[in-house]
């Protein structure tokens, strides 16, 4: 398996939500990971930046924001050009689907943590 870098966007230092099982998950299954949430703070050696930065070379962006909240990462992900992006359960978003296909990114319904373990990631 390849190092696919990854784009966390909702990270957070909670060991119980969804976004820090998936860091680290990706981690552990040698994967660069690049994290942004609300808060800073640090998850499996991976700095939670808390504003956004220019990103290159990203295979995927995994999202675990609501649909109301990843409008103001419209751009930002669309000019960051992943392969892909993955809408985790919880994120689904029509709108934005249109979006990214038009601009050639490929959209996944699916768990990052179910890809993973899975090894279909």
């Amino acid at each position: 398996m390849r190092n696919k870098k990854t784009v966390v966007l909702g990270a957070s230092t909670k060991p119980e939500r969804y976004a820090y099982k998936a860091i680290s998950l990706l981690v552990e299954k040698g994967h660069s990971v690049l994290a942004i949430g609300q808060n800073q703070g640090e998850v499996a050696g991976v700095k939670i930046r808390t504003k956004n930065i220019p990103l290159t070379n990203i295979d995927t962006v995994t999202l675990y924001l609501n649909p109301l909240r990843q409008r103001d990462f419209y751009n930002y992900i669309i000019e960051t050009k992943p392969k892909r992006v993955i809408f985790n359960p919880g994120t689904e978003n029509p709108e934005f689907y249109q979006l990214l296909k038009s601009n050639n990114i490929k959209v996944e319904e699916a768990c990052t943590l179910v890809l993973l373990t899975t090894n279909q990631y």
